[in-house]
């Protein structure tokens, strides 16, 4: 019997790269004192209103890769009750603050949440003290996130059925037994239309415990469905957290 539950409504990601001219640290600079306060801010007075709004505001950064590469800079996640209509224009191509002048432009990814080992409590979020309490950062732990890339006319029915049903307590097995605290899922609402198939994110407390789930975790038959060539793993240590 499955024991992880799904989150109702939506899950939107957007995933952010920095323009070739942009660095890391202006990238990032931007994104926590520009543009989440602008989210934040929109997110209250819709909510103040009566209007849709997101429940929910992470952003997620991203370490270099092996070679000092960023594939991706971070992502963002905000939860609505329902998934939200793709845009015909991508944000940021006409900028509306600095934070979208040096990413390149992004669209939104509408992901089905869930969330198998919760460990939410482990994520420290604590308000900032001085200055306004929201966005606040968070660290403590290192991240995995799998940006699952599947084989060209796939079956997705079946892949998500064999996601969940089989390799989903896989996973948790292998987290509970070298310690990992938190493990969630996000599949594609419309994959056929998505770069992704999907997300998986994996948080252990630190980088040994990520050295020893790839000793111990075994084949499970994800192989038959994921474009290994094409799928990107990314280590995390920090978080932006604009509504808790």
């Amino acid at each position: 019997m499955n024991t992880y539950k799904e989150t109702p409504g939506a899950k939107m990601i957007y995933l952010i790269r920095r323009k070739p001219d942009t660095s890391r640290e202006e990238l990032v600079m931007h994104w926590f004192a520009n543009h989440m306060p602008f989210v934040i801010d929109g997110q209250k007075e819709a909510a103040k209103s009566g209007r849709r709004h997101a429940t929910k505001y992470t952003a997620l950064l991203f370490d270099a890769d092996r070679e000092g590469n960023y594939p991706w800079d971070g992502m963002a996640q905000l939860w609505w009750n329902a998934p939200l209509p793709i845009p015909d224009v991508a944000f940021g191509t006409e900028p509306t603050d600095m934070f979208q002048v040096n990413a390149e432009p992004y669209l939104p990814w509408a992901t089905r949440e869930y969330v198998v080992i919760d460990g939410q409590e482990q994520l420290t979020t604590t308000p900032n003290r001085m200055n306004a309490e929201y966005p606040c950062t968070r660290s403590g732990f290192f991240r995995v996130s799998f940006l699952v890339k599947a084989f060209a006319q796939v079956d997705y029915a079946s892949f998500f059925d064999h996601w969940l049903r089989v390799h989903v307590p896989n996973v948790k097995r292998t987290m509970e037994e070298v310690g990992g605290f938190r493990y969630v899922v996000s599949h594609s609402i419309d994959p056929e239309q998505e770069q992704y198939a999907g997300l998986a994110e994996l948080y252990f407390h630190d980088a040994s415990a990520w050295d020893g789930y790839q000793d111990t975790i075994e084949s499970d038959g994800m192989e038959e469905w994921v474009d290994g060539t094409g799928m990107l793993v990314l280590r995390g240590q920090t978080e932006m957290v604009g509504i808790p």
